[in-house]
């Protein structure tokens, strides 16, 4: 398990490609019991509380397996990067901190700090379908931009680490589709989506 005074990150979203810490070393790395989804309503970063956006999160599910980023902090830095990781991930406590195993590429376990859904939250939007969820993130921006930003950076991060995750693809290609040439939605003058 973890070496005594080391400390992870399990990045599975944003935190990969901006984490907003100083990261000491970035592992690939695999949670069983949880799934990458778009499951969470945004009203602070990619979305506003009147027209909510949509980000990952952890879902909890016994026969899943998520690929994502094991993060390392070190010793130094950990007091900062954690006060950051809890004013960014639970903002609106939608996400509950939990210590997990994670697997790391070159075959180490460690413990790594990650931010799972909470299902009994409000903010929870699980078993949306692929349009619903496409639909939602074409439109939406927030205070860390546009909605549609964040899907693509994350599926460009995890096709980079050669994670082929067929449903962000899927949905990559169902957005690009949506928000046309311009990167706005494509819509009708007098339509609404």
């Amino acid at each position: 398990m973890t070496v005594a005074g080391e400390h992870w990150v399990f990045a599975y979203g944003s935190l990969m490609w901006d984490p907003g810490f100083r990261v000491a070393e970035s592992v690939p790395g695999r949670l069983a019991g949880f799934a990458r989804r778009f499951c969470l309503k945004s009203i602070i970063y990619r979305g506003t509380a009147d027209d909510p956006g949509l980000v990952l999160g952890l879902d909890e599910e016994v026969t899943a397996i998520c690929v994502g980023m094991a993060l390392r902090v070190a010793e130094t830095d950990w007091e900062e990067a954690l006060i950051g990781l809890r004013a960014r991930e639970l903002a609106t406590n939608a996400y509950e901190e939990r210590h997990l195993p994670v697997v790391l590429e070159d075959g180490r376990l460690v413990e790594a700090l990650a931010y799972v859904i909470r299902r009994d939250h409000d903010q929870y939007m699980g078993g949306l379908d692929l349009a619903e969820q496409a639909d939602i993130i074409a439109r939406a921006s927030g205070g860390r931009g546009p909605n549609a930003e964040y899907l693509f950076n994350t599926a460009d991060h995890l096709q980079q680490m050669g994670v082929d995750d067929r449903d962000l693809h899927d949905l990559t290609r169902h957005v690009r589709g949506l928000i046309g040439p311009l990167g706005k939605p494509d819509t009708e003058p007098g339509k609404t989506r």
